[in-house]
């Protein structure tokens, strides 16, 4: 083998036998911590996160590079969370109005347009569902309500507090989208 490489006898063994540097022996050390604070973080934190650790924890100032090649020798690779998507299931069997409001989100009077959604907050519990009423002439939210579940409940009872408010008259147009909340028996 030395020879095909063209390395002395005495230059191998003496390879062999050294000691490593001081920079690999740091390097050792610094990947099991490494090595540690990623498996608590069950594969999910990257050099950033690792970085802080290591600083907060052993005071130690280690570069994002240094943090990425050491995970790379130790074939650690970053297990990335799929961020929660909570949506109103739009393909359904319940029938859909046709969209009069047609993007014109401009009203000259109040109670003349109202458009409602519904979006998620995320609480230590789990999640929270919230549903709004808004009147497109002032912007303001006339009817809301929250609820642990995404059902056709929480849609009602915003609309429900809304109509109780304002108490429309004929022509008020109301939008939605065309989730299965919306377009359910009960609300419509």
């Amino acid at each position: 083998m030395c020879q095909v490489l063209e390395v002395s006898l005495s230059g191998y063994y003496a390879w062999r036998g050294r000691v490593d540097s001081g920079r690999c022996q740091q390097d050792a050390v610094l990947r099991e911590k490494i090595e540690f604070y990623f498996d608590r973080s069950r594969g999910t934190y990257g050099t950033l996160r690792l970085k802080a650790d290591l600083a907060e924890e052993d005071g130690l100032q280690v570069s994002r590079r240094r943090i990425g090649r050491l995970m790379r020798s130790a074939n650690l690779i970053v297990r990335c969370k799929r961020k929660f998507r909570a949506t109103t299931q739009s393909k359904h069997s319940h029938p859909v109005a046709e969209n009069i409001l047609d993007r014109d989100f401009h009203a000259s009077e109040p109670n003349q347009k109202w458009v409602t959604d519904i979006t998620y907050l995320p609480c230590t519990d789990g999640w929270l569902y919230l549903a709004t009423v808004m009147d497109l002439y002032s912007r303001k939210i006339v009817g809301w309500a929250m609820h642990e579940r995404l059902d056709t409940r929480v849609v009602v009872q915003a609309l429900q507090m809304a109509l109780n408010r304002r108490q429309p008259g004929a022509g008020l147009l109301h939008h939605s989208d065309r989730g299965s909340q919306y377009a359910s028996a009960a609300y419509r």
